[in-house]
């Protein structure tokens, strides 16, 4: 039983499925709110103020899309460039793990910019402005999705090699079709000294020809 419930979790088109899920769900996260300032009275053109992931860190939509193009790869991608896939797939889950705990510890430190736009103040001082923020859920979902990813690509790292490699099918119906080419110069040649010895004259043939 262990044998095949690992083979179904580590599988090709399972491992792909789950790589091509954490990206789509990255993506999401990358435009949902983050993080919601409340400024004093006056302190701001607004009153309020949503940030998102991407305004926090726009490398986000970059992991995101990059871990869609490698699932796709992964399709096609032979043995050895399946670890080169699968380190690469490792260091995008790190990064959208550590966007994620950044905007957990530091919620300022990102929203810096955004609060600089609308209130004209950059620096430490920014903290005098706000009254109050809330930290959504979508940063914790983005550790929680990095982690899941970087796990993936470990698995298509150890596992990858075991994937059959495609095309591989149509290499052993070529194979025996190489000696009887290799052979037909040879019958030719047989055929002709036959005739010869017969009183034959090969040329007849290739001028039939």
């Amino acid at each position: 039983m262990s044998e095949v419930r690992t083979s179904k979790f580590t599988n090709k088109a399972t491992l792909i499925g789950f790589v091509v899920l954490t990206g789509a769900v990255a993506l999401l996260s990358s435009v949902q709110e983050w993080i919601d300032i409340a400024f004093h009275p006056g302190a701001a053109t607004i009153e309020h103020l949503s940030v998102t992931g991407q305004q926090i860190s726009p490398a986000l939509t970059l992991i995101a899309l990059a871990a869609l193009a490698s699932a796709l790869v992964l399709t096609i991608a032979g043995r050895g460039f399946r670890r080169v896939i699968g380190l690469l797939i490792v260091i995008l889950g790190g990064g959208l793990s550590y966007a994620g705990v950044r905007a957990l510890i530091d919620p300022f430190d990102g929203a810096s910019g955004p609060i600089a736009q609308v209130s004209g103040i950059t620096g430490t001082a920014q903290s005098t402005l706000v009254e109050s923020f809330n930290v959504s859920v979508w940063p914790t979902v983005t550790v929680v999705v990095g982690a899941l990813l970087a796990l993936a690509g470990v698995l298509v790292l150890v596992f990858g090699q075991r994937w059959k490699a495609a095309g591989r099918k149509y290499e052993s119906g070529s194979g025996p079709a190489r000696p009887r080419s290799a052979t037909a110069p040879t019958d030719d040649r047989i055929s002709e000294w036959d005739a010869l010895s017969d009183g034959g004259d090969p040329t007849d043939d290739e001028d039939d020809r």
